[in-house]
Protein backbone atom coordinates (compact mmCIF):
# COMPACT_ATOMS: atom_id res chain seq x y z
CA UNK A 1 0.00 0.00 0.00
CA UNK A 2 1.41 3.49 -1.22
CA UNK A 3 0.52 6.38 1.36
CA UNK A 4 0.88 9.80 -0.01
CA UNK A 5 1.50 12.81 1.75
CA UNK A 6 -2.20 14.80 2.45
CA UNK A 7 -0.53 17.68 0.91
CA UNK A 8 -0.46 17.81 -2.93
CA UNK A 9 -2.12 15.34 -5.59
CA UNK A 10 -1.36 11.44 -4.94
CA UNK A 11 -0.64 10.97 -7.78
CA UNK A 12 3.07 12.16 -7.50
CA UNK A 13 3.37 7.74 -6.95
CA UNK A 14 2.23 7.23 -10.24
CA UNK A 15 2.92 10.31 -12.21
CA UNK A 16 3.00 9.49 -15.76
CA UNK A 17 4.62 6.72 -18.12
CA UNK A 18 8.59 6.80 -17.19
CA UNK A 19 7.97 8.71 -14.22
CA UNK A 20 5.46 6.17 -11.66
CA UNK A 21 6.82 4.22 -8.94
CA UNK A 22 3.77 2.25 -8.43
CA UNK A 23 4.10 1.26 -12.85
CA UNK A 24 7.76 -0.23 -11.70
CA UNK A 25 6.14 -2.01 -8.74
CA UNK A 26 3.42 -3.54 -10.42
CA UNK A 27 6.11 -4.57 -13.41
CA UNK A 28 8.01 -5.90 -10.36
CA UNK A 29 5.15 -8.30 -9.25
CA UNK A 30 3.58 -6.35 -6.50
CA UNK A 31 0.13 -5.30 -6.47
CA UNK A 32 0.66 -1.48 -5.56
CA UNK A 33 -2.93 0.18 -3.96
CA UNK A 34 -2.81 4.08 -3.77
CA UNK A 35 -4.03 5.85 -1.00
CA UNK A 36 -6.35 8.68 -2.15
CA UNK A 37 -7.10 10.52 0.78
CA UNK A 38 -10.00 12.62 -1.25
CA UNK A 39 -11.06 15.80 -2.79
CA UNK A 40 -12.86 17.29 0.22
CA UNK A 41 -10.67 16.94 3.66
CA UNK A 42 -12.58 15.88 6.39
CA UNK A 43 -12.40 17.52 9.99
CA UNK A 44 -9.86 15.10 10.91
CA UNK A 45 -6.27 15.66 12.76
CA UNK A 46 -3.52 13.30 11.96
CA UNK A 47 -3.99 11.17 14.50
CA UNK A 48 -7.01 10.65 13.74
CA UNK A 49 -7.01 10.25 10.59
CA UNK A 50 -4.06 7.02 11.46
CA UNK A 51 -6.80 5.54 13.32
CA UNK A 52 -10.13 6.21 11.80
CA UNK A 53 -9.45 6.35 8.19
CA UNK A 54 -5.69 4.57 7.23
CA UNK A 55 -5.88 1.82 10.33
CA UNK A 56 -9.45 0.43 8.90
CA UNK A 57 -8.25 0.29 5.66
CA UNK A 58 -5.71 -1.76 6.51
CA UNK A 59 -7.18 -3.84 8.85
CA UNK A 60 -9.97 -4.32 5.64
CA UNK A 61 -7.06 -6.24 3.57
CA UNK A 62 -7.34 -9.00 5.83
CA UNK A 63 -3.76 -9.54 6.34
CA UNK A 64 -0.44 -7.80 7.19
CA UNK A 65 0.88 -5.60 4.00
CA UNK A 66 4.11 -4.10 3.08
CA UNK A 67 3.50 -0.03 3.50
CA UNK A 68 5.31 2.67 1.30
CA UNK A 69 4.63 6.42 2.34
CA UNK A 70 5.91 9.13 0.82
CA UNK A 71 6.84 12.33 2.97
CA UNK A 72 3.64 13.26 5.70
CA UNK A 73 2.31 9.87 4.42
CA UNK A 74 5.35 7.65 5.52
CA UNK A 75 4.77 9.75 9.12
CA UNK A 76 1.27 8.74 9.21
CA UNK A 77 2.16 4.98 7.67
CA UNK A 78 4.80 4.25 10.75
CA UNK A 79 1.87 5.49 13.24
CA UNK A 80 -0.33 2.91 11.94
CA UNK A 81 2.14 0.34 11.55
CA UNK A 82 2.75 1.34 15.43
CA UNK A 83 -0.55 0.61 16.39
CA UNK A 84 -0.67 -2.47 15.11
CA UNK A 85 2.20 -4.06 13.85
CA UNK A 86 2.14 -7.50 12.30
CA UNK A 87 -1.36 -7.25 12.18
CA UNK A 88 -2.04 -4.94 9.13
CA UNK A 89 1.78 -4.35 8.33
CA UNK A 90 4.03 -6.34 7.43
CA UNK A 91 7.06 -3.88 6.80
CA UNK A 92 7.66 -0.38 6.46
CA UNK A 93 9.49 2.05 4.05
CA UNK A 94 9.96 5.81 4.57
CA UNK A 95 10.29 7.66 1.64
CA UNK A 96 11.61 11.47 2.81
CA UNK A 97 9.18 10.48 5.57
CA UNK A 98 9.57 13.78 8.73
CA UNK A 99 9.99 11.82 12.15
CA UNK A 100 12.16 14.52 13.98
CA UNK A 101 10.12 18.01 13.80
CA UNK A 102 12.70 19.62 16.11
CA UNK A 103 15.45 19.00 13.43
CA UNK A 104 14.12 21.34 11.08
CA UNK A 105 16.75 24.24 12.55
CA UNK A 106 15.66 27.70 11.45
CA UNK A 107 12.74 26.25 9.44
CA UNK A 108 10.99 25.74 12.54
CA UNK A 109 10.91 29.72 13.22
CA UNK A 110 9.79 30.33 9.43
CA UNK A 111 6.92 27.57 9.63
CA UNK A 112 5.48 28.73 12.83
CA UNK A 113 5.42 32.37 11.56
CA UNK A 114 4.12 30.77 8.18
CA UNK A 115 0.99 29.63 10.63
CA UNK A 116 0.47 32.59 12.52
CA UNK A 117 -0.31 33.99 9.03
CA UNK A 118 -2.11 31.49 7.48
CA UNK A 119 -4.22 30.93 10.21
CA UNK A 120 -5.83 34.06 10.25
CA UNK A 121 -7.05 33.21 6.52
CA UNK A 122 -7.94 29.64 6.99
CA UNK A 123 -10.43 29.64 10.07
CA UNK A 124 -12.61 31.21 8.50
CA UNK A 125 -12.72 29.07 5.38
CA UNK A 126 -12.54 25.90 7.30
CA UNK A 127 -9.38 24.45 5.47
CA UNK A 128 -6.16 25.37 4.98
CA UNK A 129 -5.97 25.89 1.06
CA UNK A 130 -3.20 25.10 -1.44
CA UNK A 131 -2.85 28.63 -2.31
CA UNK A 132 -1.92 29.73 1.61
CA UNK A 133 -0.09 26.20 1.77
CA UNK A 134 2.52 27.00 -0.58
CA UNK A 135 4.10 29.69 1.04
CA UNK A 136 4.83 27.44 3.70
CA UNK A 137 7.33 25.12 1.33
CA UNK A 138 8.83 28.50 0.31
CA UNK A 139 9.62 29.28 3.33
CA UNK A 140 11.91 26.41 4.36
CA UNK A 141 14.36 27.12 0.87
CA UNK A 142 13.26 30.59 -0.55
CA UNK A 143 16.19 30.55 -2.69
CA UNK A 144 15.09 27.37 -4.32
CA UNK A 145 12.07 29.10 -5.55
CA UNK A 146 14.23 31.46 -7.57
CA UNK A 147 16.55 28.93 -9.23
CA UNK A 148 14.12 26.67 -10.25
CA UNK A 149 12.77 29.40 -12.91
CA UNK A 150 16.38 30.46 -13.62
CA UNK A 151 16.89 26.90 -15.52
CA UNK A 152 13.54 27.58 -17.21
CA UNK A 153 16.28 30.06 -19.22
CA UNK A 154 18.29 26.42 -20.34
CA UNK A 155 15.67 24.42 -20.32
CA UNK A 156 14.21 22.13 -24.24
CA UNK A 157 10.64 21.72 -24.87
CA UNK A 158 10.63 18.25 -23.44
CA UNK A 159 12.20 18.81 -20.13
CA UNK A 160 9.60 21.93 -19.89
CA UNK A 161 7.01 19.42 -20.55
CA UNK A 162 8.11 17.57 -17.58
CA UNK A 163 8.44 20.63 -14.80
CA UNK A 164 4.56 22.13 -16.13
CA UNK A 165 3.54 18.12 -15.31
CA UNK A 166 5.39 18.68 -11.99
CA UNK A 167 4.41 22.29 -11.31
CA UNK A 168 0.81 21.33 -11.86
CA UNK A 169 1.06 18.52 -9.17
CA UNK A 170 2.80 20.74 -6.97
CA UNK A 171 0.34 23.65 -7.02
CA UNK A 172 -2.87 21.14 -7.21
CA UNK A 173 -4.65 19.33 -4.32
CA UNK A 174 -7.32 19.05 -1.98
CA UNK A 175 -7.04 21.71 0.96
CA UNK A 176 -5.95 20.58 4.40
CA UNK A 177 -8.19 19.96 7.13
CA UNK A 178 -8.03 23.13 9.99
CA UNK A 179 -6.93 19.79 12.46
CA UNK A 180 -4.37 18.57 10.12
CA UNK A 181 -2.82 21.46 9.88
CA UNK A 182 -2.73 22.69 13.20
CA UNK A 183 -1.51 19.41 14.27
CA UNK A 184 1.77 19.73 12.17
CA UNK A 185 2.04 22.95 13.32
CA UNK A 186 2.18 21.91 16.82
CA UNK A 187 4.64 18.82 16.20
CA UNK A 188 7.17 21.75 14.60
CA UNK A 189 6.28 24.33 17.81
CA UNK A 190 7.04 21.26 20.06
CA UNK A 191 10.08 19.58 18.08
CA UNK A 192 7.94 16.33 18.67
CA UNK A 193 9.13 12.88 17.22
CA UNK A 194 6.91 10.90 15.22
CA UNK A 195 2.90 11.34 15.67
CA UNK A 196 0.73 10.09 18.20
CA UNK A 197 4.41 9.14 20.10
CA UNK A 198 7.74 8.29 19.12
CA UNK A 199 7.46 4.33 19.20
CA UNK A 200 8.81 2.96 16.82
CA UNK A 201 6.90 -0.56 15.56
CA UNK A 202 9.33 -4.04 15.25
CA UNK A 203 9.16 -4.36 11.83
CA UNK A 204 11.45 -4.19 8.87
CA UNK A 205 11.77 -0.66 8.20
CA UNK A 206 13.61 0.76 5.49
CA UNK A 207 13.78 4.72 5.38
CA UNK A 208 15.05 6.55 2.71
CA UNK A 209 16.50 9.71 2.79
CA UNK A 210 17.23 12.11 0.38
CA UNK A 211 20.13 13.97 0.98
CA UNK A 212 19.79 17.33 -1.09
CA UNK A 213 15.86 17.76 0.36
CA UNK A 214 15.12 20.85 1.59
CA UNK A 215 11.36 20.16 2.19
CA UNK A 216 12.30 16.95 4.96
CA UNK A 217 15.84 17.74 5.71
CA UNK A 218 18.20 14.73 6.25
CA UNK A 219 18.22 15.60 9.94
CA UNK A 220 14.69 14.94 10.44
CA UNK A 221 14.76 11.61 9.28
CA UNK A 222 13.44 8.37 11.81
CA UNK A 223 17.59 7.19 10.98
CA UNK A 224 20.86 8.77 11.88
CA UNK A 225 23.79 8.13 9.31
CA UNK A 226 25.25 4.57 9.90
CA UNK A 227 22.05 3.47 11.47
CA UNK A 228 20.65 -0.12 9.88
CA UNK A 229 17.91 0.15 7.25
CA UNK A 230 18.82 3.76 6.40
CA UNK A 231 19.04 4.15 2.37
CA UNK A 232 20.60 7.77 1.42
CA UNK A 233 20.37 8.78 -2.24
CA UNK A 234 21.73 11.42 -4.19
CA UNK A 235 18.23 13.77 -4.41
CA UNK A 236 15.70 16.01 -3.20
CA UNK A 237 12.31 15.59 -2.01
CA UNK A 238 10.64 15.17 -5.32
CA UNK A 239 13.10 13.95 -7.53
CA UNK A 240 13.94 11.32 -6.08
CA UNK A 241 10.83 9.95 -6.55
CA UNK A 242 9.82 11.04 -10.13
CA UNK A 243 13.35 12.45 -11.49
CA UNK A 244 15.68 11.14 -14.20
CA UNK A 245 17.62 8.86 -11.90
CA UNK A 246 14.67 7.93 -9.52
CA UNK A 247 14.70 4.19 -11.15
CA UNK A 248 18.10 3.67 -9.93
CA UNK A 249 18.25 5.52 -6.94
CA UNK A 250 14.86 4.52 -5.44
CA UNK A 251 12.66 2.30 -7.19
CA UNK A 252 14.96 -0.93 -7.63
CA UNK A 253 16.34 -0.82 -4.31
CA UNK A 254 12.86 -0.28 -3.30
CA UNK A 255 11.14 -2.77 -5.07
CA UNK A 256 14.51 -5.10 -3.92
CA UNK A 257 14.02 -4.68 -0.37
CA UNK A 258 10.09 -5.29 -0.67
CA UNK A 259 10.75 -8.79 -2.06
CA UNK A 260 13.19 -9.79 1.06
CA UNK A 261 12.68 -12.41 3.50
CA UNK A 262 12.27 -11.02 6.96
Amino acid sequence: MLVPSLINPPDVLDLAPGQSLAAHLAAAGWRPLLVDWGAAPEPLGLTALVRDRLVPLLAALGRPVPLVGYCLGGTLALAAARDGAGTWASRVALLAAPWRFGAYGEGRAALGQWWRQAQGIATPLGVVPMDLLQPAFWALDPAALAAKYEKLTSTDDAALTGFARLEDWANGGAPLSLAAAADLAALFETGATGIGGDAVPRLPILDVVAMRDRIVPPAAALTAPGDAGRLEVDGGHVGMVVGGRAREMLWEPLAQWLGAAD
